[in-house]
C-alpha cells in the first residue's frame, strides 16, 4: 500500500469551529511567459495588482484564514523572490521548495515539495489569480466542504459567465454531489478552475518522477470519482497578461 493511502483528516481545531488545514503551497515558480514584457526582469508573482504584488494578495489571504504554514515554490528569478517571501512573512512559517535546478511543473513542483506539506490535506493556490471573497471566506469554503472519505481532490470553480479576462471554454462539468468531468474536445464546459484547490497526500500518491501538470492527478482523481468542486461565491479574475492587470483593478474596486 502506498504511504499517501491512508484517511487523513484536517486538525482539530481547539475552538470547535470547522478545522482548517494547517498548510498551504503557492505555486510561484513558472516562467509567466504570458505576461512578458513585465516578467523580463521579476517573476511572475511579483507583478503588482493595486500597488501589491500578486503573492502577497495571495499571502494576505492566506493569513487571514488562519493558516500559519506555507510553502513557495521558486525557479525563475528565485533569489528576488525568495527574498520577497522572507521580508513579506509577516508571522507565517515560510518554507521554499526550491526548483532552480529544474522547473517541475505544477504536479512536480508539489511532488517534489511533498517533505515540506506535510501527511494532512493541504492547499495548493496558483500565484495568478486574484480573487475577492465571497459572504464565506474563500479558504474555509473549501474547508467546510472537504470530505475526506470521499475526496482527494477539491477544486475551487468559479461559473464561465464570471470568469472575468478568461477566455477559456471552461474546464469542468459538476453534477449535483460536486463531482468534476472534464470538457469534452470542442465543447464548452460551465465551470473554470481558479488556481485554488484542497487536496489530500492521496492524490500524489504514485505520482511520476520529474515535470508534469497536476492534469494528470486530477483525471486519476476524476476516474476514481475523487474528485470534486466547489463554487466559488465572490470575484475572481485570471491574470496571466499585462492586459488583464487593469481588469483585476477595477474588479477590486467594485468588490
Amino acid at each position: 500500500m502506498s504511504r499517501f493511502a491512508k484517511t487523513l483528516s484536517l486538525r482539530p481545531d481547539p475552538h470547535g469551529a470547522q478545522a482548517l488545514p494547517e498548510t498551504a503551497m503557492l505555486l510561484a515558480a513558472g516562467l509567466g511567459k504570458r505576461m512578458r514584457p513585465l516578467t523580463a526582469t521579476r517573476p511572475k508573482p511579483l507583478v503588482e495588482v493595486a500597488g501589491r504584488s500578486l503573492l502577497d494578495h495571495a499571502l494576505d489571504r492566506v493569513r487571514a484564514a488562519g493558516i500559519g504554514r506555507v510553502v513557495v515554490n521558486v525557479h525563475y528569478l528565485a533569489d528576488a523572490l525568495e527574498a520577497h517571501v522572507r521580508r513579506h512573512a509577516h508571522g507565517l512559517d515560510i518554507a521554499i521548495s526550491d526548483e532552480r535546478a529544474t522547473l517541475l511543473e505544477t504536479g512536480g513542483g508539489v511532488v517534489h515539495a511533498l517533505p515540506l506539506l506535510g501527511d494532512r490535506p493541504f492547499y495548493v493556490i496558483n500565484s495568478d489569480n486574484f480573487w475577492v471573497d465571497g459572504p464565506i471566506d474563500t479558504l474555509r469554503l473549501l474547508a467546510n466542504r472537504w470530505d475526506d472519505s470521499a475526496m482527494d481532490a477539491l477544486l475551487l470553480v468559479v461559473p464561465l459567465a464570471r470568469a472575468t479576462a478568461h477566455h477559456g471554454q471552461g474546464d469542468f462539468h459538476m453534477n449535483a454531489e460536486g463531482r468534476l468531468s472534464r470538457r469534452q474536445p470542442r465543447r464548452v464546459a460551465p465551470f473554470v478552475y481558479t488556481g485554488v484547490q484542497l487536496v489530500s497526500p492521496r492524490l500524489l500518491a504514485d505520482a511520476p518522477a520529474g515535470a508534469f501538470s497536476m492534469n494528470l492527478l486530477w483525471d486519476r482523481a476524476i476516474a476514481a470519482d475523487r474528485a470534486f468542486g466547489v463554487v466559488h461565491q465572490g470575484l475572481w479574475c485570471d491574470v496571466g497578461t499585462p492586459a488583464a492587470i487593469a481588469v483585476a483593478e477595477e474588479m477590486l474596486k467594485g468588490g
